[in-house]
């Protein structure tokens, strides 16, 4: 399948939880990023098109802050090439407020390989 991504994405190579900021459950952990966008590996499936508001735990050589936020849709959903009891989804990046953004272009320039 061709890539439709207009900014490419990066492995990212640090374990990072992001949660759901309602219900404070994991919705899945990072494992690629862009500018534009991310991709998570999570339990079980979620609905393609749906927004969802969340929020990274953060390591300190990122910043002084706990937490990051975001709302980001879903786009895609695929099984795990590898663990396909997992699944991979991909989410494009709707809102983030600037200081946050600041904050996801260091982890992208940090971690992403």
């Amino acid at each position: 399948m061709p890539e439709k991504r207009k900014v490419p994405r990066k492995k990212f190579s640090t374990y990072m939880r992001v949660l759901d900021d309602d219900t404070e459950k994991t919705v899945g952990h990072l494992v690629d990023v862009g500018l534009r966008g991310l991709q998570l590996e999570v339990a079980a499936p979620i609905p393609m098109g749906q927004e969802y508001h969340m929020h990274m735990e953060l390591t300190p050589d990122v910043s002084d802050k706990l937490f990051m936020f975001l709302a980001a849709r879903s786009k895609w959903i695929r099984p795990d090439e590898i663990m396909p009891n997992l699944y991979r989804v991909g989410f494009e990046i709707v809102h983030m407020e600037p200081h946050d953004y600041e904050i996801y272009q260091r982890l992208v320039e940090i971690y992403g390989e």
